[in-house]
């Protein structure tokens, strides 16, 4: 068996129990890192991880069901991760929650609750883990923005706000750690067919040719993109390869807005 990419790392990965972070838990566990999966679902972080122990022998992976919109949870995710592994090499921000209304309509119980999850769980994890991530000597934070963070949509304002947040958040930190040792990159998926979307669409009677027809005008490429595929950016970007990348926002959009 051939090397691991994340061999010897020790990673962290938040919203792991389904869509992009459970992609990223299940294939840094296939390239050798040791794994702590935070999510508030206990049942679908369950079935998560039994997958995971049964699809990648060996891995080693620790669940954590926490609210992490709760300031103090970050300290209590970094702990348990240097409980169980010892260290910490690699911090994937990942949660994040949706709101459906307009900015003439937001409330501010809405406001609160998303930015809190999408914006404020990752400068408080990223804050709680740097100690941990300075002493690497390899440390990398990968953030997970959107597309949206850089074309903003009418009736997603909240959310969209959060992800271009999420980018500027990401640069400052790569300036400010890069004298420690530690990189900072976001990811900015396109539209990806998670397992929320798909919920969403049954639940709206939406057929299959319809998402497919969805996904036609989203990007050049003209299809959905799978979780995996947002996960290898990820993974790049958490590894070695990336050494000299910091300050980086990808875009994993297949290839942005169709231009017809």
């Amino acid at each position: 068996m051939g090397v691991g990419r994340l061999d010897g790392k020790v990673a962290v990965i938040t919203g792991g129990a389904g869509g992009i972070g459970a992609a990223t838990g299940r294939l840094f566990c296939e390239e050798g890192a040791r794994l702590v999966l935070v999510d508030r679902d206990a049942g679908a972080m369950a079935s998560v991880c039994a997958e995971i122990r049964k699809d990648v022998p060996g891995a080693q992976l620790k669940d954590m069901i926490i609210d992490i919109g709760v300031e103090e949870s970050a300290a209590k995710i970094v702990a348990e991760a240097q409980r169980a592994f010892g260290r910490i090499d690699v911090l994937v921000n990942n949660a994040g929650i949706r709101s459906y209304e307009p900015l003439a309509e937001a409330k501010r119980e809405t406001w609160e609750k998303i930015i809190s999850v999408n914006l404020l769980s990752y400068a408080y994890l990223a804050r709680e883990a740097l100690p941990a991530l300075r002493a690497s000597g390899r440390g990398s934070i990968v953030n997970v923005s959107s597309q949206h963070a850089v074309i903003p949509r009418a009736g997603m304002g909240q959310y969209d706000v959060t992800k271009a947040g999420i980018v500027s958040m990401t640069r400052t930190l790569a300036f400010e750690e890069a004298q420690h040792g530690v990189r900072v990159n976001a990811v900015c998926p396109g539209a990806t067919l998670t397992p929320f979307h798909e919920k969403r669409f049954a639940a709206g009677g939406v057929g299959p040719a319809q998402i497919d027809a969805i996904a036609a005008g989203c990007c050049v490429l003209g299809r959905w993109a799978a979780p995996r595929e947002i996960a290898y950016p990820i993974l790049w970007l958490a590894s070695d390869e990336a050494s000299f990348v910091t300050g980086a926002a990808l875009m994993a959009d297949g290839g942005g807005f169709s231009p017809s």
